[in-house]
């Protein structure tokens, strides 16, 4: 029976990007302490601060989240008095979005966590690096956005 050849997964971009996705998840779980926002949490508490009445759709299109995870990350920050849902004046049907006084609070309180792991995550790297980093990622995000499952408005 004939073995596959070697791979090193450690030189696969896929791998590699997967392991810096846990690091970063864990270094903000670790800064954020008992708050208990998680990263996506964050993302969806910032979209609503950015642009307040935005609907759920809306906010699935901008965190690139399918609409299914979207309403659950919604129903956990309703669950929490972060953010509330009010019918929209225009479609009784839709529902926008709007962070509560204490979604507001939260959403400061997760700031310098959010913060302090960007620079903890890029310390390794020159300042030079980190800006050829971000456009590096930026053009991998926004040339392969179409192949998302739940592609970003915001990449496009």
């Amino acid at each position: 029976m004939d073995h596959p050849a070697a791979i090193d997964i450690d030189q696969q971009p896929g791998h590699v990007i997967r392991r810096l996705h846990q690091i970063s998840v864990g270094i903000f779980l670790q800064e954020v302490g008992d708050l208990g926002v998680t990263p996506v949490q964050y993302a969806a508490l910032q979209v609503v601060a950015n642009q307040p009445g935005t609907d759920q759709r809306t906010l699935a299109r901008t965190i690139a989240l399918d609409a299914s995870t979207t309403g659950g990350v919604v129903d956990r920050l309703e669950a929490r008095a972060w953010l509330e849902r009010r019918m929209s004046p225009e479609d009784r049907r839709a529902r926008q979005l709007f962070l509560t006084p204490a979604g507001e609070q939260a959403l400061a309180d997760s700031i310098p966590a959010m913060l302090r792991t960007q620079e903890q995550l890029l310390a390794p790297l020159t300042p030079r690096q980190r800006t050829e980093f971000m456009r590096l990622l930026q053009v991998l995000v926004t040339q392969n956005n179409d192949l998302s499952r739940a592609p970003s408005d915001a990449a496009r």
